[in-house]
């Protein structure tokens, strides 16, 4: 997408992995850098590259993303950053460093996309701003991830996933009525930032199809979660209602819960139409409250969820599990098992749709891992490798980008790699 003659980068990805089948996917021919670390902007650019854009993950030469040591290890290497840094060449780059400047600048007027995550003002204080940036390559795109955006009160405060889960109102809603906020075990706020930024840079690549130069993303990660989290402000602009926390129920239809078998698992059902909810009342031998006047809408069913959850969660008692999957799925009633990651990796429709792929690895051998997030007809996205060593592939990049041996070995030498 960019002009070659921009950088002498070749075009052709020929540095990664060398057993590596041909970038395939409709972002073939895309360029992104990725300077971020940890979660939110890692994982846009994984996405990018899982549809086919070339991603140059960089990294500091001693201090290397933390993800690469979040969770598990398996020979110590870390499983998170197999996944995380799949489809991704690396390399080291001192971004502080006069020389580590000048390559990135080189880099950069041959991308398409730049992905960072540092505090508002860090880039500009190495001269490498929207300014520098834009001067070698106007067509650039800058996606800049931080907690709280580049402007406000709070811009240079250090900003984390779990900070945006607690001021997006999301840990608030969360959790036991009589029990603190909750917290997701997980990075629900990194994950939806990133799926978000992901899209800011295909919306921002289309708009510089219309206006030829590119433009800089600002991503405060306290913004996507707190729009998934949906109408919550303008229920309280207009009715002052502040949600309160219901646990597994919701405060807009009922029954919706988890409940728990006879043989000891655990089942959620949902009940969003009403239909729906007329036949699990139908099924666990309730059907009169069906013509109760309060049963016809979610919220009136919500106002009565003791008495429906204690009907449905008596009769789901009784039963073993299959028996009560089996039941629901012949009266055409929403249930699903409680699953954890034993049960997703055996589930049948998981293996239908290919949710987990197995992907060769030469650190650690085959792994299994989420496949890439959707699919299309005509040209899917792939996993063409699993994350890679720190610096794989820093020789090869640059060697690419048109310097030889001996400039490299200086490089390396003045501290820039």
């Amino acid at each position: 997408m960019t002009d070659p003659s921009l950088s002498g980068m070749s075009r052709p990805a020929a540095a990664g992995p060398k057993d590596a089948a041909p970038s395939p996917g409709p972002l073939d021919g895309l360029r992104v850098l990725d300077l971020a670390t940890l979660f939110a902007g890692p994982l846009a650019a994984t996405l990018l590259g899982d549809f086919g854009a070339e991603v140059i993950k960089i990294e500091h030469p001693h201090r290397p993303d933390p993800a690469r040591g979040h969770g598990p290890a398996k020979d110590g290497v870390g499983l998170w950053w197999k996944l995380l840094g799949r489809n991704k060449r690396t390399m080291t780059l001192n971004l502080s460093h006069p020389d580590g400047r000048e390559v990135l600048l080189r880099l950069a007027a041959g991308a398409d996309v730049v992905i960072e995550n540092f505090r508002p003002g860090t880039l500009e204080k190495w001269g490498l701003g929207w300014a520098e940036l834009s001067a070698v390559n106007p067509r650039l795109v800058l996606a800049r991830v931080t907690g709280f955006g580049q402007f406000g009160p709070y811009a240079r405060r250090p900003g984390f996933g779990t900070l945006a889960e607690a001021m997006s109102g999301f840990a608030a809603i969360t959790g036991e009525p009589d029990g603190p906020p909750t917290l997701p075990p997980f990075g629900l706020a990194d994950g939806i930032a990133a799926l978000t930024a992901s899209y800011a840079v295909m919306a921002a690549l289309r708009g510089r199809e219309a206006t030829g130069r590119g433009q800089v993303i600002d991503l405060a990660l306290i913004e996507p979660l707190l729009t998934v989290l949906g109408p919550h402000p303008l229920w309280y602009d207009q009715l002052g209602h502040v949600q309160p926390r219901t646990g597994n129920r919701s405060a807009n239809v009922a029954p919706r819960n988890t409940y728990r078998t006879a043989d000891g698992s655990w089942v959620a059902v949902s009940t969003s139409a009403e239909s729906v909810a007329e036949r699990v009342m139908r099924l666990v031998g309730r059907p009169e409250v069906i013509d109760e006047p309060w049963f016809a809408t979610g919220a009136g069913r919500a106002r009565h969820a003791d008495e429906l959850d204690a009907a449905v969660g008596d009769w789901i008692s009784r039963h073993d599990r299959d028996e009560v999957l089996a039941a629901f799925e012949l009266a055409e009633a929403a249930i699903a098992p409680v699953y954890d990651v034993r049960d997703v990796l055996a589930d049948p429709q998981y293996a239908a749709l290919g949710s987990i792929t197995e992907v060769p690895d030469d650190e650690l051998g085959p792994l299994r891992m989420q496949n890439v997030l959707f699919r299309l007809s005509e040209t899917p996205g792939a996993i063409r490798w699993a994350g890679r060593p720190h610096g794989a592939d820093t020789d090869e990049v640059l060697a690419a980008l048109g310097l030889d041996e001996g400039e490299i070995t200086g490089l390396r030498e003045a501290g820039a790699l």
